[in-house]
């Protein structure tokens, strides 16, 4: 591989997307920032397990000596969970390549790889959005306007402005469905009481939209809010997020630091639990994901292409 082109597909996702298999692209931001040692690659190795359950191929995506590699290998994986990587989003993608680093790759990042590599479906935790105070908004939203794939999340993070995170997705066209529910997905407690304009209850529905989507040459990617199955009460995160943005304020923190500050001061407040929560909905989106891939899959074998890479 050349300097000049820096990207690499692993050989077991470029045999699968060859093969016209689902594949399901998954980032690795849970490897460097999400969880101590060792527990980051116990849980990315876990997300690859239950994708490869569902019926799908995982592929991680992460950045190893100024390359990035979708579809790390189990030694890559490994590489990135004890090194000292930087979290590389599409704003400074380029300055982390150039310098050679490792890191591990955002909702934003992630989505650009994916579709650089030809896969349909990605899995995450939740989404960057808008934060009230003091100001920040992800480059999270941008990439989901801007690349053609599916994420499966649970909605935006909690410690964000939910609502505004929502108006700015709708504002960039960026179509939101609900997966068997009706309201927008909550990321640590099921749901909120946010409607959303669409609903799909089967794998093979959702698949329909994203084909839709493609079909009619609209460039934005769509959303699948996947409710976690069991979270915490809205009185309980209120509470914990309260306290939360208390001591950001005390202590300063602004920008892009405000979302792992937040994250890991509800886990440490709420003694693990949102920890918890996060393991059981990264599981469930992966899951979920996998067998999307291979609705699209399905859909894309056995329907005539209207446009698009359906």
């Amino acid at each position: 591989m050349t300097r000049g082109a820096p990207f690499r597909i692993g050989a077991h996702v470029r045999e699968a997307l060859r093969a016209a298999r689902p594949v399901v692209a998954l980032e690795s931001t849970v490897i460097t920032h999400g969880l101590p040692r060792p527990r980051n690659l116990e849980a990315a190795l876990r997300l690859e397990r239950v994708v490869e359950a569902a019926g799908a191929v995982p592929a991680t995506v992460g950045v190893l000596d100024g390359e990035v590699v979708v579809g790390l290998a189990r030694d890559e994986l490994e590489r990135l969970a004890t090194a000292s990587a930087e979290k590389a989003s599409l704003w400074n993608l380029a300055a982390v390549v150039a310098r050679r680093g490792c890191a591990g790759t955002t909702v934003a990042t992630t989505l650009w790889a994916a579709e650089r590599a030809g896969i349909d479906v990605f899995a995450t935790g939740g989404l960057g959005g808008v934060h009230d105070a003091p100001f920040d908004e992800s480059a999270d939203l941008a990439a989901l306007a801007r690349h053609s794939v599916l994420t499966v999340c649970a909605g935006p993070k909690s410690i964000l402005d939910v609502p505004a995170t929502l108006e700015r997705l709708e504002t960039a066209g960026v179509p939101v469905v609900g997966y068997r529910s009706d309201r927008l997905a909550g990321f640590l407690v099921p749901t909120t009481d946010l409607p959303l304009p669409a609903r799909v209850d089967t794998p093979d529905e959702a698949a329909a939209v994203l084909q839709a989507q493609r079909g009619l040459g609209l460039s934005s990617g769509v959303v699948l809010s996947n409710p976690v199955s069991s979270g915490l009460s809205r009185e309980e995160l209120d509470g914990l997020r309260q306290r939360a943005e208390a001591e950001l304020r005390s202590r300063g923190v602004r920008g892009r630091d405000a979302t792992p500050f937040l994250l890991a001061e509800l886990a440490r407040i709420s003694e693990g639990r949102t920890v918890e929560v996060n393991t059981r909905l990264l599981e469930e989106n992966a899951a979920l994901a996998a067998q999307v891939a291979a609705a699209y899959r399905r859909l894309a074998a056995g329907a005539r292409p209207v446009g698009g890479r359906a």
